[in-house]
């Protein structure tokens, strides 16, 4: 009997599986409009899809060094193994040339392709407010614009059975919003709307500045989801700051044209971009319009707490200035910070503009979670070159030359002084990053 019930329960379970399988296999492929007419490619519509293309940094992941434009190969870390970005130009063996405008639009905005979920890598839960005709010019472009490249496609580093796409369809269904042409929410202009619909669609920024769940999913995808939406996540080896205007380490003190400043430029007189957001700024928002940057910004400063009590300004403090002018170094950090930091980032920690950024109230330094510039000491950093900004300066990494308590000091250090106040960081929290940021 024992034997006949368990048969039973591996019947019942293979039974169910199967079933699981076959309902995403048919709701895949189902998924998407039913058929959508391209455009003719006018220069005028290739135009705006190769901007688009900027604005939604697909060179980022699908161009590599050395390899031809969009080919793919991007090796990207997920919890489960490695995945390589695809090959999306036009070619007809590797790439996107058999697609048809309802194939290209359900990749981008249903996250659907060759009959099966795409990983969410693939940031189509941000992708899914596309509009029809900015969908059609993208295709146009990609279709007509990009030249064909025959490299092929790299299989995961996934193990079977964990590479089996079928559950993928039931996360989608679980968390990718339900695609829709943007909307603006009631009572924004029509200026704020131009940057909410970049910044809560091609633009993505929700991908890396909001924290996600249990399940990989973002918490929140649009500012009406509430508070949580761009409050900042950790992504890979940083922490990606908060967007909104609601404290210390937002962008709560800087203005409109600051922010887009830093869009167009990769810095301004409170900061530099690093990390990730380096290459978003060379490859993406270097290229925005300056009315779409302004827009931008302008969505990015309507977004706080509601009710939050007003955060007080930064108030710059000269003590520890001061005591090192003085001579005294006797803060932990204090001296580690005289060796290794004060050439570029001067003992008053005001560093030198659009070079090496200041630390007093730099939002980044201010986060709640000091693991951006955690990774910054041991990694080092380089400024993203654009045409406003050509020439690049780089900070070397000092991984080798501190050890994991040195390195916790001096960002402490960096974090409690001049006007500053955050969290500590730990040894063992410095020996994480490090860990994780080795060669694998």
């Amino acid at each position: 009997m024992r034997l006949k019930r368990l048969l039973a329960m591996v019947g019942g379970a293979l039974v169910a599986l199967i079933a699981a399988m076959a309902v995403s296999y048919v709701s895949d492929q189902r998924a998407g409009e039913k058929t959508l007419m391209a455009p003719t490619p006018t220069a005028a519509v290739v135009a705006r899809g190769a901007y688009l293309a900027r604005l939604g940094d697909c060179a980022a992941c699908h161009s590599v060094p050395a390899r031809p434009a969009f080919s793919g190969g991007l090796r990207m870390r997920t919890p489960i193994g490695a995945i390589y970005t695809t090959n999306i130009t036009p070619d007809v063996s590797n790439g996107i040339g058999r697609f048809t405008l309802t194939d290209f639009d359900r990749a981008l905005r249903f996250g659907v392709a060759k009959g099966h979920t795409l990983y969410p890598a693939m940031p189509y839960t941000s992708y899914y407010n596309t509009t029809p005709a900015d969908v059609a010019a993208l295709y146009a472009y990609f279709k007509y614009a990009v030249p064909a490249s025959s490299v092929p496609n790299r299989a995961t580093d996934i193990v079977f059975a964990l590479s089996m796409r079928w559950p993928l369809t039931f996360w989608r269904w679980l968390f990718a919003p339900k695609p829709s042409p943007f909307a603006a929410a009631p009572g924004m202009t029509n200026e704020v709307a131009k940057g909410a619909y970049f910044a809560e669609g091609l633009g993505h920024c929700g991908e890396c500045h909001t924290p996600r769940g249990i399940f990989l999913q973002a918490r929140a995808a649009t500012g009406a989801d509430g508070p949580t939406y761009l409050s900042g996540a950790v992504i890979e080896n940083y922490f990606a700051p908060s967007l909104r205007s609601d404290g210390p380490g937002t962008l709560g003190e800087w203005s409109a044209d600051e922010v887009t400043q830093f869009l167009l430029t990769g810095g301004n007189t409170r900061g530099i971009a690093f990390g990730s957001m380096t290459d978003v700024i060379t490859h993406s928002t270097q290229y925005m319009t300056s009315e779409d940057a302004l827009a931008t910004a302008k969505y990015l400063k309507t977004l706080g707490f509601p009710g939050a009590t007003p955060q007080p300004s930064f108030v710059y403090d000269a003590t520890e200035h001061r005591a090192l002018k003085n001579g005294d170094a006797s803060k932990p950090g204090a001296m580690l910070y005289l060796n290794n930091c004060a050439a570029c980032h001067r003992p008053d920690g005001m560093g030198y503009e659009r070079v090496f950024p200041r630390l007093s109230g730099n939002p980044i330094v201010q986060a709640r979670n000091p693991l951006s510039v955690v990774s910054i000491v041991l990694e080092g950093s380089r400024t993203p070159r654009t045409g406003a900004s050509p020439a690049q300066f780089t900070m070397p990494g000092f991984a080798w030359r501190l050890s994991d308590q040195d390195v916790a000091d001096v960002v402490n250090f960096v974090r409690t002084s001049w006007g500053n106040h955050a969290s500590a960081a730990t040894a063992d929290a410095v020996r994480r990053t490090r860990s994780y940021a080795a060669p694998e």
